[in-house]
């Protein structure tokens, strides 16, 4: 199967962290992280397939077809082990990649995501399918900015909250409708429970005590499968490295310095 072509950004420079976007988002979603790391760290970004300026294949997606598209990535970019930061669907990849590809990895961090779905979550993820593929992916648009962001983010007009807001939503309402779905039916497939005990590097995970999408007991979970793995939270919603970029970095610089 044709690799698709992925749109990304290097910059900064010190030891390689890869950032790895949520669903309907794309690497703009990290700018404000990036900014931060790229003093100390090289950052690379990148879109997943199907999002952003990467190509967009004819579907089905899973999880690991996405953790093969980074894997390739980060055999290109550099020869030696990366940090991989991912988050909600990035954050999916990151548990994938971690089991799949373990040669390529010093650590994880997994953020505002889950290890596995049950049945009726499942039929949510469907239903969502069917409207985006019926309607088109602005239709599903004013849910994802409630789950995405607390109400006073989306509402401060002073320090550029509601500025961001509407640009990840022109974003995410720019996605292709098909390549969405796509995406929504990988996610929904999830289950780490198994291959998350095959993890060895160190891993992070982090919780946003205000996210409804996938609440601390999820990012739990997840610690809970991953020997060894630290739990953190930040009192944000779902995209929570949109929300509080400072809090998020100081979590995984803290995270990084451990390790050294």
């Amino acid at each position: 199967m044709k690799k698709p072509v992925l749109h990304w950004i290097k910059e900064g420079q010190g030891p390689l962290v890869v950032l790895s976007h949520a669903l309907g988002c794309d690497l703009g979603m990290w700018d404000g992280v990036a900014a931060i790391l790229k003093n100390r760290y090289t950052v690379l970004r990148y879109d997943h397939r199907g999002h952003g300026c990467s190509e967009a294949p004819p579907g089905p997606y899973t999880i690991e077809m996405l953790a093969d598209d980074a894997a390739n990535l980060i055999s290109a970019q550099t020869d030696g082990t990366v940090h991989f930061v991912g988050l909600s669907m990035g954050g999916m990849v990151a548990q994938a990649l971690a089991a799949r590809y373990p040669q390529l990895l010093k650590s994880i961090v997994i953020a505002n995501a889950a290890s596995w779905y049950d049945d009726a979550a499942r039929a949510l993820w469907q239903a969502r399918v069917q409207t985006v593929l019926a309607q088109g992916v602005a239709a599903i648009a004013d849910g994802a900015m409630q789950r995405w962001f607390t109400p006073e983010f989306r509402a401060d007009e002073t320090a550029g909250g509601a500025a961001r807001v509407a640009a990840l939503r022109q974003q995410l309402e720019k996605t292709d409708a098909a390549a969405y779905a796509a995406s929504c039916e990988a996610v929904a497939g999830i289950d780490f429970r198994s291959s998350n005990s095959r993890i060895l590097c160190p891993a992070l995970v982090i919780a946003g005590t205000r996210d409804e999408a996938t609440p601390v007991p999820m990012s739990q979970a997840i610690c809970n499968s991953i020997a060894g793995a630290q739990l953190r939270t930040l009192a944000a919603a779902h995209l929570s490295a949109v929300e509080q970029p400072e809090a998020f970095v100081r979590l995984i610089d803290t995270f990084y310095t451990e390790l050294t």
